[in-house]
């Protein structure tokens, strides 16, 4: 075993083992509505329909499924204002704005190389046929 492996073993959650409660919330936050709502979420407070409108392309019914994941993970606050009609905003806590501040950094670097990945496809395709 390497001294790697040997230090991920002795964390008291592990990702790898199908059973760890860390891979649900792995999958809440990396899964694409997850991001994208968690990094819209890192620019402020916002209401249910900003929330769609700025996540392009999610539908309600996934971004309610997602907001409720990631509420109850711990990530993103819920505040329902008695108001009529009502007034729910979302927003990141403190855990969910450390999450969001590292995606946002992986969605930095993906855009970067946003290039090259383009091209990479684009030779993929020409030697394996375009699928």
């Amino acid at each position: 075993m390497t001294a790697t492996t040997q230090d991920h073993d002795d964390l008291a959650y592990n990702v790898f083992a199908k059973a760890c409660p860390s891979r649900g919330t792995l999958e809440h936050v990396t899964g694409r509505w997850g991001g994208l709502t968690l990094g819209a979420l890192y620019e402020g407070s916002l209401r249910f329909n900003e929330l769609r409108r700025r996540v392009d392309g999610v539908s309600e019914k996934m971004l309610s499924q997602t907001l409720h994941a990631l509420e109850r993970d711990g990530l993103v606050h819920r505040e329902a204002q008695p108001t009529n009609p009502p007034r729910v905003d979302y927003e990141l806590t403190p855990l969910g704005r450390r999450v969001a501040e590292r995606l946002l950094a992986l969605i930095r670097c993906v855009e970067d190389a946003m290039d090259d990945v383009l091209a990479a496809r684009a030779r993929y395709d020409e030697t394996r046929g375009a699928l």
